[in-house]
């Protein structure tokens, strides 16, 4: 028999023996190994019988073995592969801690040879990055050697790939665990230009991933096959969007805080000035704004230093601080968001101050009024509990509900924080194009949530043309998913906020087409229980100088009486101008009076004062629309004697009865008053018929219209914004 036949013979023997007798089954192969001590068939049978005995020890020697003697076996390298992926898993399962003790068995040198050769076995990359990761984790002194060169190959990877985002496997790779092992590494010695490289990529890579949308899939397949997340609607280099071999390995944690101490490892090792090597994003942004105040006086390389740290610094503070605040005012943006607290919330112009600045005239010769509900003299006073105003800047505050938003100090002091972040990076030429490199290196122009925090902030400024501009450029980010809910009311909160920045423009116009747009979406609520005078008195406090802000919930139910508001705004601006007469302003105004009576009260006693003062009154829609008593009860009293007589064409067409009678009726009118004539020619002689034809369809009318008082009066008024939308529009110049 020839000796491979005897080495054949004695491991088949051995292998028969395993089962019934195991420890016969070793003393054949050590003899074996003693007659043959260069066969690898009987070490190799030794070792798996060991291994499948799950005896640590031995097997890891007799590992140490076959790597030593037999390094280009196959078979040796498919069972270090599965040790070695037993190492990079997280597993706890019992095999894989035995094969992990195995290796740990081994000589420290035989460990770091055996991960060397087992990388270059790798043909897969992220598969030969994560194990020279091992590696290197294993062996802090080969970092040196192999940390930059492995952070290199996975950007290379990377770019390679063509993706479209950040947040994919490579970056992950690279970001979260090979960079925190090179900038921590004393050994390293690498320029600041490649510091704040690597910073930046890490910085770009926890922004996406924080702000990543809500549409991920947990678990995807890429054609290296690994697991990841993925947004619907990507390209094919999307395809690796977050690496690991579980959901678990797919999830980072505390994002932000991993950013920061990144930053601050790399400000000690670029020695940023006043750098502690520990600080919050609102320290980071304090010390750079102390430095601020020496850039003038810097000059050379000094200059440049000092503008990398503060354009660095503030731009994370912006990007942290306007993240935050956003992620308050459109959670539905993000992935993970509470849909509990998914409304979003909306800034526009405050319009609290519409029913407040007319001063009413109540002169002796004045129209007595049938109802007098405002006490004179009684202050209105804001109550705390209700309304909140927090940050003064170019004269302004934003009012927010705080029973409503939960959080509302930290909102908005993080809006602040992201102006303040914003202003600091624009202060500078320098500064500014720094920051415009980073921006467009990151394309944040792509960035919906980034723009909603720009408007929001150009709105806060003043400068609505230019909100307009970015409301436009806003809706060309906007996902094109299906018609959800929540996709209406972003859309109603980008329309909105046009509407609102035409008012602040005066185009009244355009305010009132976007605001009927929005309306024509919304569905009124039920009506809630009208309140006292005295209660809607306090919650809506003193009148403000219209230079204010407010964040409203996007829901029907705080934007339909938003946009109500805003009509009234406008109609009564022509409706009381000085100087002219415009009835079907005068019209609308009053309709859109009723919501939130009695606070419209001393407007509408006004336009009555109006009324009485022409001595007239044409509103063909009145009793299609207007179910308030209080102001039915005043209209009754303008025709009486007490109230003068006032010629009131409030039914559909009455004025083309009276102005030009039937001849078959045989009826004479005189002469009407027109527009300007004295008010001593108010009243008109008409015949007895007409006259009284016109009185009892009045006064039946008017008890129609009694009977529609318990009427829900924002679906009367959703109703008049619908059915009235074109000469609404058209009334407005």
């Amino acid at each position: 028999m020839s000796a491979q036949g005897d080495c054949d013979f004695l491991v088949k023997r051995a292998r028969e023996l395993v089962a019934e007798d195991p420890w016969a089954a070793k003393a054949w192969l050590i003899t074996a190994r003693t007659l043959y001590p260069t066969d690898f068939n009987i070490q190799y049978e030794m070792y798996m019988i060991e291994r499948n005995a799950e005896r640590t020890t031995s097997a890891g020697r007799l590992l140490y073995d076959i790597f030593i003697n037999f390094p280009d076996q196959p078979v040796v390298w498919r069972e270090i592969t599965v040790i070695t992926a037993a190492l990079r898993n997280d597993s706890q399962d019992k095999h894989a801690l035995f094969l992990k003790g195995v290796f740990e068995t081994l000589p420290g040198p035989v460990q770091c040879q055996m991960l060397l050769k087992a990388t270059e076995q790798c043909f897969n990359t992220l598969e030969k990055a994560e194990m020279l990761l091992l590696l290197l984790r294993r062996f802090p002194e080969s970092v040196v050697q192999h940390g930059v060169s492995l952070g290199e190959s996975l950007l290379e990877a990377e770019n390679a790939e063509d993706l479209d985002t950040p947040v994919n496997c490579f970056r992950k790779l690279f970001v979260c665990d090979v960079l925190p092992l090179i900038v921590n590494n004393v050994e390293m010695r690498l320029p600041s230009s490649l510091l704040y490289k690597y910073m930046h990529t890490a910085a770009e890579f926890y922004i996406g991933y924080v702000t990543r949308g809500p549409c991920a899939d947990t678990q995807l397949q890429g054609s290296q096959e690994v697991a990841g997340l993925k947004s619907p609607g990507l390209g094919r280099g999307q395809r690796y969007v977050i690496d690991g071999l579980s959901e678990k390995s797919s999830v980072v944690a505390e994002p932000w805080e991993r950013l920061l101490e990144i930053v601050g490892v790399v400000g000690a090792r670029c020695e940023w000035q006043g750098e502690k090597g520990s600080r919050t994003y609102t320290e980071l942004l304090q010390r750079v704004k102390d430095l601020c105040r020496y850039l003038p006086s810097l000059e050379g390389e000094t200059l440049s230093h000092c503008c990398s740290q503060i354009v660095t610094c503030s731009t994370l503070v912006l990007f942290h601080s306007s993240y935050l605040y956003v992620s308050a005012v459109q959670p539905s943006l993000f992935q993970g968001h509470n849909s509990l607290a998914s409304t979003p919330w909306v800034l526009l112009e405050d319009l609290s101050s519409v029913f407040n600045d007319v001063e009413v005239e109540r002169s002796s010769g004045k129209h007595t009024h049938k109802k007098r509900k405002l006490a004179d003299g009684r202050e209105k006073t804001m109550s705390s509990d209700d309304e909140d105003a927090l940050g003064k800047g170019r004269g302004r505050h934003i009012l927010v509900n705080k029973t409503e938003m939960m959080g509302w100090v930290e909102t908005l002091e993080h809006f602040r924080t992201a102006r303040e972040s914003w202003d600091l990076l624009h202060s500078h030429d320098t500064l500014e194009s720094e920051f415009n490199k980073i921006c467009t290196a990151w394309k944040t122009e792509n960035w919906l949530w980034y723009r909603i925090f720009l408007t929001d902030m150009i709105i806060y400024q003043g400068q609505y043309r230019k909100a307009l501009s970015s409301l436009v450029q806003m809706s060309s980010l906007q996902p094109q998913s299906s018609l959800t809910a929540a996709s209406n009311l972003e859309t109603h909160r980008a329309v909105i906020q046009q509407a609102s920045c035409h008012y602040a423009l005066g185009e009244h116009r355009l305010a009132c087409e976007k605001v009927l747009e929005v309306v024509s979406g919304l569905v009124p609520q039920n009506q809630e229980p009208v309140k006292c005078s005295e209660e809607s008195s306090r919650a809506r406090g003193k009148p403000r100088k219209g230079n204010d802000l407010r964040l409203v919930p996007c829901t029907s139910k705080d934007i339909l009486p938003f946009c109500l508001q805003l009509m009234l705004a406008c109609f009564k601006l022509r409706a009381f101008a000085d100087g002219s007469r415009d009835d079907l302003a005068l019209g609308h105004v009053i309709v859109l009076l009723q919501h939130d009576w009695p606070l419209g009260e001393a407007l509408f006693l006004k336009a009555v004062d109006r009324i009485c003062d022409h001595g007239s009154f044409q509103y063909e829609n009145f009793f299609n629309y207007v179910t308030n008593i209080d102001m039915l009860e005043e209209f009754a009293y303008l025709r009486t004697t007490e109230g003068g007589r006032v010629q009131l064409e409030l039914l559909p067409n009455q004025g083309l009865l009276i102005k030009n009678p039937s001849p078959a009726l045989g009826v004479e009118l005189n002469t009407l008053l027109l527009p300007g004539a004295q008010k001593a020619d108010r009243h008109h002689t008409v015949t007895r018929g007409i006259t009284k034809g016109v009185k009892e369809d009045f006064r039946l009318a008017m008890d129609r219209q009694v009977s529609r008082c318990g009427e829900n009066l924002l679906s009367v008024l959703h109703r008049f914004c619908i059915n009235e939308k074109i000469i609404l529009i058209q009334s407005l110049p």
